[in-house]
């Protein structure tokens, strides 16, 4: 049955997941962030970043989540500033104060301050409350998703391949609720994909390549269905998408892999996703990056 409807945001403070906080990934990870070819990764309180293949280099220190768009660089300092640069950090603008994280992407930037409050900027206007009592939020390239605190899944913006995930083919004003029980969302070209609270990852909207596995495959998919179980974080570029399990395992679907899910890593804390590159950190602390499929790299910074 359709949840699609008009909503006002708001949502009572409930517990999150019986899986415990998921790992921050995509665009807008606590340690790691990648948004086509431009990544980061947070060591020792140090935001550092890199473009494609290149090499790490320390930005920027006393930070605590990073992020990034296609042409910015993102982070939130230990004051609760979210601040955001394209050339050198110490020009760094500061984009809002007393943010507990954020969602950076294409359209503009998500941040949850302290209280739960989800605010939204695009371009370089000032930024707007859009609800209350929020526990995720992802920036897509088409589409916008919040998660509420009571697992309500929202969406927003275009709606042709499919992005909402209720049968709905065109684009809608405001936010409509359209799974349940969601803990975590990340979205990129044309598709997203959302955690549920029982570990199962969904997807729906552009499957060409499978970032949605077998889900839709060859074209879209409309409508949200099962594409892994027992995940506790998950990312996604613009045609992969990645889950980490509670083993520490890391498993990998779409271009550059397989359209089943297949194990590509073990004894893993944090991934990301971008274009066709794929970050992951260790468990001991070592960073990783795949260029398309095939063996990992191991990041040196310097």
């Amino acid at each position: 049955m359709s949840l699609h409807r008009r909503v006002v945001l708001s949502a009572p403070l409930l517990a999150m997941s019986t899986l415990g906080t998921p790992a921050r990934a995509d665009a807008s990870g606590t340690g790691l962030a990648s948004y086509y070819e431009r990544h980061m990764a947070l060591v020792s309180g140090t935001a550092w970043g890199w473009s494609g293949r290149g090499t790490p280099r320390a930005l920027m220190p006393g930070v605590v989540q990073v992020g990034v768009a296609r042409e910015r660089w993102f982070a939130l300092r230990v004051d609760g500033s979210l601040v955001a640069w394209d050339g050198d950090a110490a020009a760094a603008q500061v984009l809002m104060a007393g943010v507990q994280r954020f969602a950076s992407g294409e359209s503009g930037w998500f941040a949850i301050d302290r209280a739960g409050v989800l605010w939204r900027a695009r371009g370089g206007a000032a930024p707007v409350r859009v609800a209350d009592g929020v526990a995720d939020a992802c920036i897509g390239d088409s589409a916008d998703y919040v998660v509420q605190r009571d697992g309500t899944l929202l969406v927003q913006g275009l709606a042709h391949r499919g992005q909402y995930g209720d049968g709905l083919l065109r684009a809608t004003d405001a936010f409509v609720p359209t799974a349940r029980d969601a803990v975590a969302v990340r979205a990129h070209t044309g598709h997203a994909i959302y955690l549920g609270r029982d570990g199962t990852v969904f997807g729906t909207g552009g499957n060409r390549f499978g970032p949605l596995g077998r889900h839709g495959l060859g074209d879209k998919a409309d409508r949200w269905g099962p594409v892994f179980q027992g995940a506790v974080a998950i990312a996604t570029g613009s045609r992969h998408s990645l889950a980490l399990r509670a083993d520490a395992s890391l498993w990998a679907w779409g271009e550059g892999f397989a359209i089943e899910p297949a194990r590509i890593m073990e004894r893993v804390a944090e991934v990301a996703a971008g274009d066709t590159a794929t970050l992951a950190r260790g468990v001991d602390g070592t960073l990783w990056q795949w260029d398309g499929g095939g063996t990992p790299r191991r990041l040196s910074l310097r």
